[in-house]
Protein backbone atom coordinates (compact mmCIF):
# COMPACT_ATOMS: atom_id res chain seq x y z
CA UNK A 1 0.00 0.00 0.00
CA UNK A 2 1.65 3.38 -0.95
CA UNK A 3 1.93 6.11 1.18
CA UNK A 4 -0.21 8.60 -1.39
CA UNK A 5 -2.98 6.19 -1.03
CA UNK A 6 -2.39 5.89 3.11
CA UNK A 7 -2.57 9.99 3.35
CA UNK A 8 -5.99 9.95 0.71
CA UNK A 9 -7.71 7.37 2.73
CA UNK A 10 -6.47 9.14 5.93
CA UNK A 11 -8.07 12.34 4.58
CA UNK A 12 -10.88 10.60 3.72
CA UNK A 13 -11.73 9.25 7.13
CA UNK A 14 -10.85 12.58 8.92
CA UNK A 15 -13.54 14.70 6.31
CA UNK A 16 -16.45 11.77 6.53
CA UNK A 17 -15.74 12.14 10.59
CA UNK A 18 -16.05 15.99 10.61
CA UNK A 19 -19.75 15.39 8.36
CA UNK A 20 -20.77 13.14 10.49
CA UNK A 21 -19.42 15.10 13.85
CA UNK A 22 -20.95 18.29 12.34
CA UNK A 23 -24.77 16.69 11.40
CA UNK A 24 -24.42 15.44 15.25
CA UNK A 25 -23.77 18.80 16.53
CA UNK A 26 -27.46 20.12 15.66
CA UNK A 27 -29.65 20.11 18.82
CA UNK A 28 -32.58 18.32 19.01
CA UNK A 29 -35.72 20.72 19.22
CA UNK A 30 -38.87 20.11 21.04
CA UNK A 31 -41.65 22.30 23.41
CA UNK A 32 -40.63 22.87 26.62
CA UNK A 33 -43.40 25.74 27.19
CA UNK A 34 -46.62 27.05 26.59
CA UNK A 35 -47.20 30.64 27.09
CA UNK A 36 -50.55 31.75 27.87
CA UNK A 37 -52.22 35.22 26.77
CA UNK A 38 -55.19 36.60 25.99
CA UNK A 39 -57.29 35.25 22.86
CA UNK A 40 -56.61 37.40 19.57
CA UNK A 41 -55.85 36.99 16.04
CA UNK A 42 -52.14 37.04 15.36
CA UNK A 43 -49.52 37.41 12.27
CA UNK A 44 -45.36 38.30 11.43
CA UNK A 45 -43.11 37.51 14.91
CA UNK A 46 -40.00 39.25 15.72
CA UNK A 47 -37.52 38.94 18.29
CA UNK A 48 -35.75 42.25 19.90
CA UNK A 49 -32.36 41.68 20.91
CA UNK A 50 -32.29 44.75 22.93
CA UNK A 51 -34.87 44.48 25.49
CA UNK A 52 -34.57 40.59 25.13
CA UNK A 53 -38.35 40.62 23.83
CA UNK A 54 -41.20 38.64 21.48
CA UNK A 55 -42.91 41.01 19.55
CA UNK A 56 -46.38 38.88 18.39
CA UNK A 57 -48.77 41.25 15.81
CA UNK A 58 -52.01 41.06 16.75
CA UNK A 59 -55.53 41.71 15.80
CA UNK A 60 -55.58 45.04 18.43
CA UNK A 61 -51.33 45.82 18.09
CA UNK A 62 -48.21 44.86 19.55
CA UNK A 63 -48.03 41.76 22.01
CA UNK A 64 -44.68 41.63 23.93
CA UNK A 65 -43.11 39.19 25.67
CA UNK A 66 -40.01 38.99 27.83
CA UNK A 67 -37.94 36.23 26.86
CA UNK A 68 -36.04 35.86 30.77
CA UNK A 69 -39.14 36.69 32.92
CA UNK A 70 -42.07 34.96 30.58
CA UNK A 71 -44.06 38.21 31.55
CA UNK A 72 -46.09 39.06 28.42
CA UNK A 73 -47.59 42.15 28.15
CA UNK A 74 -50.90 41.93 25.72
CA UNK A 75 -51.13 45.05 24.29
CA UNK A 76 -48.07 47.49 24.39
CA UNK A 77 -48.94 49.54 22.08
CA UNK A 78 -52.97 49.40 19.79
CA UNK A 79 -53.94 49.17 16.26
CA UNK A 80 -57.18 48.31 14.51
CA UNK A 81 -55.08 45.44 13.09
CA UNK A 82 -51.17 44.61 12.95
CA UNK A 83 -49.69 42.18 10.63
CA UNK A 84 -46.05 42.79 12.04
CA UNK A 85 -43.78 44.62 14.31
CA UNK A 86 -40.06 45.68 13.35
CA UNK A 87 -37.83 46.92 15.83
CA UNK A 88 -36.09 50.50 14.67
CA UNK A 89 -33.68 52.63 16.95
CA UNK A 90 -31.91 50.10 18.66
CA UNK A 91 -35.32 48.54 20.23
CA UNK A 92 -36.10 52.20 21.64
CA UNK A 93 -39.05 52.14 18.86
CA UNK A 94 -41.14 49.71 17.26
CA UNK A 95 -42.46 49.97 14.19
CA UNK A 96 -46.48 48.49 13.74
CA UNK A 97 -48.42 48.31 10.30
CA UNK A 98 -51.99 48.37 10.44
CA UNK A 99 -54.05 47.13 7.58
CA UNK A 100 -57.70 49.00 8.90
CA UNK A 101 -55.69 52.64 8.62
CA UNK A 102 -53.23 51.71 6.14
CA UNK A 103 -50.45 53.48 8.14
CA UNK A 104 -47.51 52.22 10.38
CA UNK A 105 -47.75 53.46 14.05
CA UNK A 106 -44.37 54.54 15.22
CA UNK A 107 -44.25 53.82 19.28
CA UNK A 108 -42.16 53.80 22.37
CA UNK A 109 -41.12 50.33 23.04
CA UNK A 110 -40.85 50.55 26.72
CA UNK A 111 -44.34 52.33 27.14
CA UNK A 112 -46.01 51.89 23.69
CA UNK A 113 -46.55 55.42 23.69
CA UNK A 114 -47.42 56.61 19.87
CA UNK A 115 -45.01 58.55 18.49
CA UNK A 116 -46.31 59.07 14.82
CA UNK A 117 -48.71 57.78 12.59
CA UNK A 118 -47.27 57.50 9.51
CA UNK A 119 -49.28 56.62 5.74
CA UNK A 120 -48.26 52.92 3.76
CA UNK A 121 -49.52 51.56 1.28
CA UNK A 122 -52.72 49.70 0.59
CA UNK A 123 -53.03 46.78 3.14
CA UNK A 124 -49.57 47.04 4.91
CA UNK A 125 -48.59 43.48 5.89
CA UNK A 126 -44.93 42.19 6.57
CA UNK A 127 -42.32 45.16 7.80
CA UNK A 128 -38.35 44.98 8.32
CA UNK A 129 -35.31 47.22 8.63
CA UNK A 130 -32.82 47.41 6.17
CA UNK A 131 -29.38 47.98 8.29
CA UNK A 132 -27.38 49.65 5.46
CA UNK A 133 -29.57 51.93 4.82
CA UNK A 134 -31.08 52.21 8.04
CA UNK A 135 -34.50 52.31 6.34
CA UNK A 136 -37.86 50.72 7.70
CA UNK A 137 -39.91 48.83 4.47
CA UNK A 138 -43.37 47.97 4.72
CA UNK A 139 -44.71 45.76 2.29
CA UNK A 140 -47.95 46.80 0.87
CA UNK A 141 -49.76 43.49 0.17
CA UNK A 142 -52.87 45.36 -1.89
CA UNK A 143 -51.12 47.94 -3.61
CA UNK A 144 -48.38 46.30 -4.99
CA UNK A 145 -45.35 48.44 -3.25
CA UNK A 146 -43.21 49.12 -0.48
CA UNK A 147 -42.93 52.11 1.46
CA UNK A 148 -39.34 53.36 2.65
CA UNK A 149 -39.64 54.68 6.37
CA UNK A 150 -36.99 57.17 7.96
CA UNK A 151 -37.57 56.11 11.47
CA UNK A 152 -35.39 58.77 12.48
CA UNK A 153 -37.36 61.36 10.15
CA UNK A 154 -40.54 59.82 11.54
CA UNK A 155 -41.45 59.77 7.77
CA UNK A 156 -42.04 58.16 4.59
CA UNK A 157 -39.45 58.73 2.33
CA UNK A 158 -40.37 57.21 -1.00
CA UNK A 159 -42.50 54.07 -2.57
CA UNK A 160 -40.69 51.28 -4.68
CA UNK A 161 -43.42 49.38 -7.14
CA UNK A 162 -43.04 45.71 -7.16
CA UNK A 163 -46.16 44.40 -8.21
CA UNK A 164 -48.32 41.94 -7.11
CA UNK A 165 -48.56 41.26 -3.65
CA UNK A 166 -45.43 41.40 -1.62
CA UNK A 167 -45.00 39.48 1.54
CA UNK A 168 -41.84 38.85 3.99
CA UNK A 169 -38.44 40.44 2.83
CA UNK A 170 -34.55 40.12 4.24
CA UNK A 171 -31.87 41.90 3.86
CA UNK A 172 -28.35 41.03 3.03
CA UNK A 173 -26.96 43.99 4.70
CA UNK A 174 -24.92 45.18 2.06
CA UNK A 175 -28.06 46.81 0.27
CA UNK A 176 -30.05 44.25 -1.06
CA UNK A 177 -33.17 43.33 0.11
CA UNK A 178 -35.39 40.59 -1.28
CA UNK A 179 -39.01 40.40 -0.74
CA UNK A 180 -41.50 37.01 -1.71
CA UNK A 181 -43.93 38.34 -4.19
CA UNK A 182 -46.73 36.04 -3.28
CA UNK A 183 -49.26 35.87 -6.33
CA UNK A 184 -46.84 35.69 -9.01
CA UNK A 185 -44.04 33.07 -7.31
CA UNK A 186 -40.99 34.72 -7.67
CA UNK A 187 -38.63 37.43 -5.06
CA UNK A 188 -37.95 41.26 -6.08
CA UNK A 189 -34.67 42.40 -5.52
CA UNK A 190 -34.24 45.65 -4.12
CA UNK A 191 -31.27 48.23 -3.99
CA UNK A 192 -31.72 50.26 -0.62
CA UNK A 193 -29.51 53.06 -1.10
CA UNK A 194 -30.60 53.65 -4.75
CA UNK A 195 -34.40 53.11 -3.46
CA UNK A 196 -34.64 51.11 -6.90
CA UNK A 197 -36.37 47.29 -8.24
CA UNK A 198 -33.18 45.98 -9.40
CA UNK A 199 -35.04 42.49 -11.00
CA UNK A 200 -36.79 39.13 -10.06
CA UNK A 201 -35.57 35.66 -9.18
CA UNK A 202 -38.48 32.78 -10.15
CA UNK A 203 -39.08 30.23 -7.92
CA UNK A 204 -39.86 26.97 -10.30
CA UNK A 205 -42.17 24.41 -8.29
CA UNK A 206 -43.21 27.29 -5.90
CA UNK A 207 -46.96 28.12 -5.32
CA UNK A 208 -47.71 31.06 -2.86
CA UNK A 209 -44.32 32.39 -1.43
CA UNK A 210 -44.65 33.87 1.97
CA UNK A 211 -41.72 32.82 4.58
CA UNK A 212 -38.44 34.32 3.39
CA UNK A 213 -35.44 33.76 4.58
CA UNK A 214 -31.48 34.55 4.30
CA UNK A 215 -28.13 32.55 5.47
CA UNK A 216 -25.40 35.30 5.12
CA UNK A 217 -22.86 32.42 5.62
CA UNK A 218 -24.17 30.14 2.36
CA UNK A 219 -25.35 33.09 0.22
CA UNK A 220 -28.84 31.48 -0.29
CA UNK A 221 -32.10 32.21 0.43
CA UNK A 222 -35.07 30.24 1.30
CA UNK A 223 -38.27 30.76 0.12
CA UNK A 224 -41.44 28.80 2.00
CA UNK A 225 -44.07 28.08 -0.38
CA UNK A 226 -48.22 27.02 0.39
CA UNK A 227 -47.54 23.63 -1.68
CA UNK A 228 -45.75 22.38 0.75
CA UNK A 229 -41.95 22.86 -0.45
CA UNK A 230 -39.24 25.65 0.40
CA UNK A 231 -37.25 27.12 -2.10
CA UNK A 232 -33.33 27.32 -2.10
CA UNK A 233 -32.24 30.60 -4.10
CA UNK A 234 -28.98 31.90 -4.46
CA UNK A 235 -28.83 34.91 -3.25
CA UNK A 236 -26.20 36.64 -6.00
CA UNK A 237 -28.08 35.45 -8.57
CA UNK A 238 -31.11 33.59 -8.48
CA UNK A 239 -30.18 30.52 -9.01
CA UNK A 240 -32.17 27.43 -8.07
CA UNK A 241 -30.12 25.55 -5.61
CA UNK A 242 -32.78 23.45 -3.93
CA UNK A 243 -36.47 22.46 -3.37
CA UNK A 244 -37.02 20.92 -0.15
CA UNK A 245 -40.16 18.66 1.16
CA UNK A 246 -42.13 21.00 3.93
CA UNK A 247 -45.32 20.72 5.92
CA UNK A 248 -48.48 22.31 5.10
CA UNK A 249 -49.90 25.91 5.75
CA UNK A 250 -46.03 27.96 6.30
CA UNK A 251 -45.93 31.79 7.01
CA UNK A 252 -42.88 32.68 8.11
CA UNK A 253 -39.30 31.47 8.67
CA UNK A 254 -36.99 32.19 11.44
CA UNK A 255 -33.12 32.09 10.89
CA UNK A 256 -31.12 31.20 13.59
CA UNK A 257 -27.08 32.53 12.24
CA UNK A 258 -25.64 31.03 15.55
CA UNK A 259 -26.43 27.58 14.87
CA UNK A 260 -26.99 28.21 10.87
CA UNK A 261 -30.56 26.85 11.30
CA UNK A 262 -34.23 27.64 9.38
CA UNK A 263 -37.08 26.93 11.17
CA UNK A 264 -40.54 26.77 9.11
CA UNK A 265 -43.28 26.82 11.31
CA UNK A 266 -46.31 24.75 8.90
CA UNK A 267 -49.73 25.49 10.91
CA UNK A 268 -52.05 23.26 9.05
CA UNK A 269 -49.85 20.23 10.00
CA UNK A 270 -48.71 21.64 13.30
CA UNK A 271 -45.04 20.77 12.68
CA UNK A 272 -41.95 23.02 12.24
CA UNK A 273 -39.25 21.75 10.04
CA UNK A 274 -35.38 22.44 11.12
CA UNK A 275 -33.32 23.49 8.29
CA UNK A 276 -29.23 23.11 8.46
CA UNK A 277 -27.49 25.21 6.04
CA UNK A 278 -24.01 23.97 6.03
CA UNK A 279 -23.03 25.59 2.23
CA UNK A 280 -24.75 27.10 -0.46
CA UNK A 281 -25.18 23.22 -1.92
CA UNK A 282 -25.80 21.89 1.19
CA UNK A 283 -29.09 22.69 2.77
CA UNK A 284 -31.23 20.31 3.94
CA UNK A 285 -34.23 19.21 6.73
CA UNK A 286 -32.83 17.36 9.68
CA UNK A 287 -35.72 17.63 11.97
CA UNK A 288 -39.53 17.65 11.95
CA UNK A 289 -40.72 18.95 15.15
CA UNK A 290 -44.32 18.42 16.37
CA UNK A 291 -45.65 21.74 17.59
CA UNK A 292 -49.72 22.51 17.41
CA UNK A 293 -52.55 23.53 14.29
CA UNK A 294 -52.40 26.85 13.55
CA UNK A 295 -48.41 27.69 14.72
CA UNK A 296 -47.37 28.99 11.19
CA UNK A 297 -45.19 32.13 12.37
CA UNK A 298 -42.49 32.46 14.54
CA UNK A 299 -39.31 34.36 15.93
CA UNK A 300 -36.09 32.82 17.43
CA UNK A 301 -33.46 34.14 19.98
CA UNK A 302 -30.34 32.92 18.74
CA UNK A 303 -28.74 33.66 22.37
CA UNK A 304 -31.01 30.97 23.79
CA UNK A 305 -31.58 29.43 20.32
CA UNK A 306 -35.25 29.15 21.83
CA UNK A 307 -38.02 29.40 18.67
CA UNK A 308 -41.50 31.45 20.09
CA UNK A 309 -44.17 30.39 18.19
CA UNK A 310 -47.65 31.73 18.46
CA UNK A 311 -51.04 29.87 18.35
CA UNK A 312 -54.38 28.59 20.20
CA UNK A 313 -56.70 25.28 20.21
CA UNK A 314 -58.80 25.29 16.77
CA UNK A 315 -62.12 23.11 15.89
CA UNK A 316 -63.22 22.26 13.36
CA UNK A 317 -66.39 24.59 11.81
CA UNK A 318 -69.88 23.49 11.32
CA UNK A 319 -70.59 25.05 8.65
CA UNK A 320 -67.42 24.03 6.82
CA UNK A 321 -65.36 27.20 6.77
CA UNK A 322 -62.12 27.91 8.57
CA UNK A 323 -61.32 26.03 11.86
CA UNK A 324 -61.63 28.84 14.51
CA UNK A 325 -59.97 29.04 18.34
CA UNK A 326 -61.22 27.88 21.12
CA UNK A 327 -61.67 30.28 23.51
CA UNK A 328 -59.36 30.89 26.37
CA UNK A 329 -56.70 29.14 24.23
CA UNK A 330 -54.06 31.17 22.69
CA UNK A 331 -50.54 30.44 23.85
CA UNK A 332 -46.72 31.32 22.79
CA UNK A 333 -45.29 27.45 22.24
CA UNK A 334 -41.63 27.37 23.53
CA UNK A 335 -39.42 25.24 20.96
CA UNK A 336 -35.82 24.84 22.41
CA UNK A 337 -32.77 23.16 22.05
CA UNK A 338 -31.76 19.89 23.22
CA UNK A 339 -35.10 19.33 24.67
Amino acid sequence: MSIKFIRRLSLGVLAAGLAVTAQAATPTYGVVDRIKAPDGGFDFVSFDPHLGRIYVSRADGALALDVASGVVTPQLAPAQHSHAVAVVDDGARILITDSVSNSAHLADARSGALVADIPTGQKPDAAMVDPASGLALVMNGRGGDITLIDPAAQKAVGVITVGGAPESAVADGRGKVFVNIEDQNQIAVLDTRARTLTGHYALPGCEGPTGLAYASEAGVLIAACANKVAKVIRASDGKDLATLAIGAGPDQIAYDPVRRLAFIPCGRDGVMEVVAVRGPNDVAIVQTVKTQLGARTGAVDPASGKVYLPTATYVASAAGGKPAPQPGTFVILVVAPGA
